[in-house]
């Protein structure tokens, strides 16, 4: 592993640090009980503030001269997911595919890349007071050691890659990977998921792609590593940009990985207003899929009162919780909720009718599955985070902290927008001033 220190910050936002405490304040004053009944409530106990630090210096460090020029990106995009480091306050976590956006040329939005070379990392960072800070990080790579990138895999099913301004075509790279759900097994090795394919990638400690597991029938070819067709090919039906997102690692030794939306099954339509995606469990020892389960997200404006479109709900993590229960999060992102899941052999649907992109009505057409004698997995709500004071928005990443704390991390989407004016006229980013925060929330009834 190679460590990373910062160095000066590219911009003084001292004043951002700052706010987090201020309303850390608010919240412990006002929020530890409820003023009629007495009832404790959730409450944020902490908020940390990652500092700037530009991405080319960042990338450039542990792969010299993938990044000529970064257009004055700082480094973000970290909260993919956040799992725990072994150490009190120390997590793992991913980039996503590093900074992108959509621009609308002649009606059709276009996929940017302004900084095609950056490489996805793990990244460890350390919860300080209100700091996060960067203690390692490690570049994801092909067999022969280059870097994978984040670029678009496939002409024809994935979004074709811009330059900053969608001005011009960027070349495909079968091996980029849109990397987001992150956990370590015990040999020191991580298991990832990315959402092109969709896959589950197997990394090496020092990064190295091991295997990349896809569905059967993708028939990825070019790259600089092995990649087995071992997921169910009904999920080549994934919806463009909302592949595999979340991931957790079972006591077992299985990983259960969640499809962050319905698939476009049988179009785009269907998945759009549907309410119910897919885990799936995967055994590492037997390299293959062992089950799969329906999940029906809750009505979109109960997960979010001021959103009225189902297609903005999503699965963004999952996370063990001892056995077969899980914390699964639903969200938009403006609000997220944490659901309690357990996975029983009765709710298994691998293999059945619905692995099949040729039964009607697919299971994502199904107004109520439970009804058409479909198995959908049970769940219970453990705390709506869209009424915890404190928390920020776009919420991917959902940590244990202890008995009774979680540790949420978010996506600041690398400080950028949508649209013409994410750059200005020489090119550099306009930043959003989103940053990227690890928020701990303490639940008095415990997890």
């Amino acid at each position: 592993m190679s460590p990373h220190v910062a160095g000066k910050h590219r911009v003084n936002r001292s004043v951002a640090l700052g706010v987090p405490l201020a309303v850390l304040a608010a919240v412990v004053t006002a929020g530890t009980a409820d003023a009629t009944s007495g009832t404790a409530q959730p409450r944020v106990t902490r908020t940390a503030t990652l500092g700037n630090i530009p991405l080319g210096t960042f990338s450039n460090a542990l792969l010299p001269g993938t990044v000529g020029d970064d257009r004055g990106v700082d480094l973000g995009g970290i909260g993919s997911d956040i799992y725990p480091a072994g150490r009190k306050g120390e997590f793992w976590t991913v980039t996503d595919r590093g900074p992108n956006g959509q621009i609308k040329v002649a009606g059709t939005k276009r996929r940017t890349f302004p900084v095609p070379g950056f490489d996805p990392a793990i990244v460890k960072i350390r919860v300080c007071g209100d700091t996060v800070k960067v203690i390692g990080s490690i570049p994801i790579t092909t067999s022969s050691g280059k870097p994978v990138t984040g670029l678009s895999n496939q002409a024809g099913r994935d979004e074709a890659p811009y330059s900053y301004d969608a001005q011009t075509s960027l070349p495909y790279n079968a091996n980029g990977l849109d990397t987001e759900g992150i956990v370590r097994a015990k040999d020191g090795s991580f298991w990832l998921v990315d959402e092109y394919s969709p896959s589950l990638v197997h990394v090496s400690a020092r990064g190295k792609v091991l295997t990349r597991y896809v569905p059967k029938g993708l028939r990825l070819t070019g790259t600089d590593y092995p990649v087995v067709e071992a997921l169910p090919a009904v999920l080549l039906h994934r919806k463009s940009n909302r592949g595999l997102e979340g991931l957790a690692q079972l006591p077992d030794g299985d990983l259960v990985m969640a499809l962050q939306s319905p698939l476009s099954l049988p179009d785009a339509d269907a998945g759009n207003t549907s309410r119910t995606t897919r885990l799936l469990r995967f055994s590492p020892r037997k390299h293959a899929v062992t089950a799969e389960y329906a999940y029906r997200f809750d009505p979109v404006n109960v997960v979010d009162p001021s959103e009225d479109d189902p297609s903005e709900l999503k699965i963004s993590s999952v996370v063990a919780v001892g056995g077969d229960r899980l914390l699964v999060e639903e969200r938009t992102d403006k609000s997220a909720r944490l659901q309690s899941v357990r996975l029983t052999r009765d709710a298994n649907i691998l293999g059945g009718p619905y692995d099949s992109d040729t039964t009607s009505p697919s299971l994502e057409q199904l107004d109520d599955p439970a009804s058409a004698g479909v198995p959908v997995a049970a769940k219970r709500l453990v705390v709506d985070l869209g009424t915890v004071a404190g928390v920020p928005g776009k919420i991917e990443g959902v940590a244990r902290g202890d008995h009774d704390t979680l540790a949420l991390i978010n996506d600041n989407d690398f400080g950028m927008t949508d649209g013409t004016g994410a750059f200005d006229a020489q090119g550099r980013l306009v930043d959003s001033g989103i940053e990227t925060t690890v928020t701990y929330v303490r639940l008095p009834r415990g997890i």
